[in-house]
């Protein structure tokens, strides 16, 4: 089993007020006003620091994602994160959980700036393709939702070809035409960089991930007591096309929050879960579902995204969690490493997932306590998780040498 530092890099100081004078953290929330450069100057680099440490305690992949115009994901532009991190990371692989393919015109671009990343890392890139949630596809970059889907995937097959290609070609497609494709530099990883797609629960994204050999990976920030039934109607899907049930090509992510005991996960951690749930996952209802982003045989599923359960719970003016909730509803696995261990396996079992993802650092939790919680998973942790799924063989994982710091080839990790 594979665990992965993921980040999302929310805006640390939004008032305590916040539900109360705002209607919702995405889109139309004023930057001018509540956004201080020099508290986003310190957050970034505190940040990266996060991130460089779990490269240094032994995680297999560093994770960042693509969002715009709000204020729980302060990364419009992942590939500069990646960027950064090429040059000051040498062991894990670099997870890429975006570009959103359809915001980019022409998506070559997307191919381009991937490929140097790839070159950059010596070949450490995943390669992230989500279709964006609706606030930041249709009402930041306005995107049509009845046809992003389809843009979408012209792009993903765009890129995908272009990374191949031995030779120029032309490009006709519905929503980009090029005379010339012929890209510059080529990935190091061949034919291609390892392709993920992140999702939410569309029947369509699980069909598409089991036609193209790729991996898909269900983001959830609810926790896998909801998850269960958005990863059976995967593992159906798989089943249904008769291809084996490598756990590999699954991913999750969960927050998770290690301490000595619960007393003192409480202590640490309890404040920075509430700011996270009850003022990052503040939503704006009118922004969560526009008409044509959720196909009909999703909506025929009952399968509701993490989106639309979060703007939900803000329409009901439901009151703010408490850590005791947070808990019970298994947003977030948290105590001893043992009871860690314990519920994470228990998630295994439930969702048959080969690659985790954790949510080490949320809400407005700071630097010192996030490196304490990542040191502990991945001392107390993550040894024990190791194992899990050994029989199998992962086939959605990069393969190139990573380098040391010493410019020495470091050891591999097992790909099985």
């Amino acid at each position: 089993m594979k665990c992965h530092f993921f980040h999302l890099m929310p805006y640390p100081q939004l008032p305590d007020d916040f539900r109360e004078r705002y209607h919702g953290v995405w889109v139309d929330l004023p930057s001018a006003e509540l956004f201080d450069p020099r508290v986003g100057h310190q957050a970034y680099n505190d940040y990266l620091d996060e991130l460089e440490y779990a490269d240094q305690v032994g995680f297999d992949g560093i994770c960042v994602n693509e969002h715009h115009q709000n204020a729980y994901g302060l990364m419009p532009s992942p590939n500069l994160m990646v960027a950064a991190l090429a040059r000051r990371t040498s062991q894990a692989r670099l997870v890429v959980m975006g570009n959103s393919v359809a915001l980019y015109n022409p998506p070559t671009r997307v191919a381009e700036e991937m490929a140097m990343l790839d070159v950059l890392s010596d070949g450490r890139l995943v390669a992230g393709f989500p279709v964006g949630t609706p606030m930041d596809t249709t009402y930041c970059y306005g995107e049509n939702p009845t046809t992003l889907r389809d843009k979408y995937r012209e792009g993903v097959g765009l890129i995908l070809r272009a990374w191949q290609a031995t030779e120029p070609f032309a490009f006709n497609g519905r929503y980009t035409q090029l005379r010339y494709v012929n890209l510059w530099p080529r990935p190091m990883q061949q034919p291609h960089p390892p392709v993920w797609i992140p999702g939410s629960g569309s029947v369509e994204t699980w069909e598409w991930c089991a036609d193209n050999h790729f991996l898909y990976a269900y983001l959830s920030y609810f926790g896998y007591l909801l998850g269960k039934k958005v990863m059976e109607g995967y593992w159906e899907t798989i089943a249904k096309r008769g291809l084996e049930p490598n756990p590999y090509r699954a991913g999750f992510l969960q927050f998770v929050a290690v301490a000595e005991n619960d007393a003192e996960a409480e202590r640490l951690y309890s404040r920075h879960a509430r700011y996270f749930y009850n003022r990052c996952l503040h939503l704006y209802p009118g922004f969560a579902n526009p008409p044509g982003y959720t196909s009909i045989a999703t909506i025929r599923r009952g399968i509701e995204g993490q989106v639309n359960l979060a703007a939900e719970r803000s329409k009901a003016r439901e009151s703010d969690l408490t850590w005791s909730q947070i808990l019970e509803r298994g947003y977030v696995v948290a105590g001893s490493p043992d009871s860690v261990v314990q519920q994470l396996m228990e998630m295994e079992q439930t969702m048959r997932v080969g690659h985790l993802m954790v949510l080490l650092h949320f809400g407005d939790m700071p630097k010192d306590t996030v490196q304490y919680n990542t040191r502990r998973f991945a001392e107390e942790v993550m040894p024990r998780l190791r194992p899990v799924w050994d029989e199998w063989t992962d086939e959605w994982w990069t393969h190139a040498p990573a380098v040391s710091a010493n410019g020495a080839v470091a050891a591999q990790p097992a790909t099985r």
